[in-house]
């Protein structure tokens, strides 16, 4: 079973890249974040094209921003639209997760809160969102598959340069904690522990792709039982290139075998990336 998961940054932007690379790359569950769509919305657009595809298609959308989906040709059971314990941002519990039975795994697709500034109060949202989302995965079942933009970078190796990130978010001790609180494999990681340069986001701004300065907080976090099933786990980063890219790549997880052959990490590999020297993010710059 092939597992990916997208950060599309819209769904209705990302259309016509989406249904094609849906074609090439055959996954059989997709789990999609920053959909940006109603549910109505994306039904609209999308239930036709994705059923001619052989997809079923579960939403869970607000318009706008945030929105998470799955789609799935290995069955679509227990579909679950927020989680137990979820908390609410301001009054109002935001459309970031959803889960569902897909050939035996319990797979989420997760949009985990940015955080925005350290120490705010979206900061300690998505902290107390992280610990309610550990919660709700301990009560089971033991297959699971936690997918999405987790914003947070497991570890200083996963962002371009560690000094560039200080006193932001997706890096600080408290994040990275919580993820680790899950007790669940980096399957990405763990299958190319050694790789220095492994991203899946890119902002748009300042060349940051071409010059290969990313970080990776686009994860796959399994279980045991499911870990021990990984044939292959790689980062599209071909899916990132080209005309009206998302900021974010997809991430592959091949269980029990793998079509395409043990072909990570990266596909294709960066072919210039900057190394050396002092890169301050877009958003420090000013």
């Amino acid at each position: 079973m092939r597992i990916a998961t997208w950060n599309v940054n819209s769904a209705k932007q990302r259309m016509p890249r989406l249904l094609p690379w849906l074609a090439e790359r055959q996954p059989d569950v997709v789990c999609l974040q920053e959909t940006k769509l109603t549910d109505a919305g994306f039904a609209d657009l999308f239930d036709g094209p994705l059923a001619e595809l052989g997809y079923e298609a579960a939403h869970h959308g607000q318009g706008g921003f945030n929105g998470v989906a799955l789609l799935s040709r290995a069955g679509l059971a227990d579909v679950e639209r927020n989680f137990a314990g979820q908390p609410d941002y301001r009054g109002a519990t935001e459309a970031r997760a959803i889960s569902a039975t897909c050939g035996g795994v319990r797979v989420h697709s997760l949009y985990v809160p940015n955080g925005r500034e350290v120490s705010s109060d979206h900061y300690d949202y998505k902290l107390h969102w992280l610990d309610a989302l550990a919660d709700a995965v301990a009560q089971g079942p033991a297959d699971v598959a936690l997918c999405g933009d987790m914003n947070v970078a497991p570890a200083d190796a996963d962002v371009f340069d560690p000094a560039a990130y200080i006193g932001h978010t997706h890096v600080t001790a408290p994040e990275r904690e919580r993820l680790a609180a899950f007790g669940l494999v980096d399957v990405v990681r763990t299958r190319w522990p050694e790789h220095e340069r492994l991203f899946s986001y890119w902002d748009y701004r300042a060349g940051m792709f071409h010059q290969d300065l990313g970080m990776r907080i686009d994860l796959v976090l399994a279980s045991r039982p499911v870990a021990d099933r990984v044939a292959a786990a790689w980062v599209d980063r071909a899916a990132r290139k080209g005309k009206l890219p998302s900021d974010h790549a997809p991430v592959f997880v091949d269980l029990d075998q793998a079509p395409d052959g043990d072909i990570g990490p990266v596909v294709p590999p960066p072919s210039n990336p900057k190394r050396g020297g002092r890169t301050r993010l877009p958003q420090s710059r000013g």
